[in-house]
């Protein structure tokens, strides 16, 4: 008998549904700046100079018949960098050690493990062992945000990743007497396959690597239903991922760096299209009206957990027999 028909057969399902997910973006939602920014100090780089190249990426490699993703072909210049030597001795752990010089938005990384300690210590959410997740999910570099201050309290992380000493043909000696430098792209996130993450965990593949993310999979048999899950990113290259998480009944917050009215007049153009429930200021000091807004919609998720738990405990407990008078 498969799996499936037992677990229907037998009331069961392999997940409890009592986690929320926070889902944040990363630079310009977490931080002001683009993480690279330490990288090219390091390295006496002019990071405007620098971007200025990406842009003009596409329509180089499109004249020479060759179709690249805008939104990662960064990567392939940052290994440009490394192999013509202006990014010398890049590796993952200098990437790491980069990571630390980060500057996080007022009220981070405290807001983090602060949010977390108040669902998982309240008793009323203790009786059903309800717990917060917070994932990271950017087109950044996964070894920075790792070693960056945020590591501490957060999942999972999905990220773009570098490979160092590539495995040789029959991966022979593929390491030997070679020292650790970038070489190869080995996974990379861009803007569309954020949504790709977003159904990891909704459906536990980071978890459980053993489920396939493009199998179908029920409502009721996934890890984090979507109705627990909050996206907080900064603009419009996030709107493939604002979409999703709408259309599945999820929460979307968008966030404009303070003082910007470029920036919140972008966020607005979200709100208006539907595409977000809300936004304000990067700002997660407590009582600031991210802060506010993000505690009150964790805390409705929560309780609505507690409600749906509750209901399913009288739905399936008989009234207790009585002495007849």
């Amino acid at each position: 008998m498969e799996m499936r028909m037992w677990l229907y057969m037998n009331n069961a399902t392999p997940f409890s549904h009592n986690t929320i997910a926070i889902i944040w973006d990363f630079d310009k939602t977490l931080i002001a700046e683009y993480m690279q920014e330490p990288l090219f100090k390091k390295f006496g780089v002019n990071g405007i100079e620098f971007w200025q190249e990406v842009n003009k990426l596409e329509s180089y490699y499109a004249q020479k018949g060759i179709r690249v993703n805008k939104d990662t072909i960064y990567l392939n210049h940052i290994l440009t960098y490394v192999q013509e030597g202006i990014f010398k001795g890049l590796n993952n752990n200098m990437l790491s050690e980069l990571g630390k010089e980060l500057v996080f938005y007022p009220g981070l990384p405290e807001f983090f493990p602060h949010i977390k300690k108040q669902i998982e210590t309240e008793n009323k959410y203790k009786k059903f062992d309800i717990k917060l997740e917070h994932y990271i999910v950017s087109t950044g570099f996964s070894a920075m945000i790792r070693g960056s201050a945020i590591n501490d309290y957060i999942e999972d992380v999905w990220g773009c990743e570098f490979i160092e000493n590539a495995a040789r043909p029959k991966f022979a000696d593929a390491e030997s007497g070679e020292t650790a430098l970038i070489s190869q792209i080995g996974y990379a996130v861009d803007n569309t396959s954020k949504t790709r993450a977003l159904f990891e965990i909704n459906k536990g593949v980071n978890k459980h690597p053993s489920i396939d993310v493009n199998a179908r999979m029920s409502e009721e048999y996934r890890r984090i239903p979507f109705q627990n899950m909050i996206y907080i990113a900064d603009g419009p290259s996030d709107v493939p991922a604002f979409s999703i998480m709408k259309k599945s009944g999820g929460y979307t917050y968008a966030v404009y760096p303070p003082g910007s009215i470029t920036a919140l007049r972008q966020v607005d153009d979200l709100l208006r299209d539907g595409r977000i429930n809300m936004y304000g200021e990067a700002n997660y000091a407590k009582d600031s009206h991210t802060y506010l807004w993000l505690e009150e919609r964790i805390t409705r998720i929560a309780d609505s957990i507690v409600a749906i738990k509750e209901q399913a405990i009288r739905s399936a407990t008989s009234e207790a027999p009585k002495h007849i008078i």
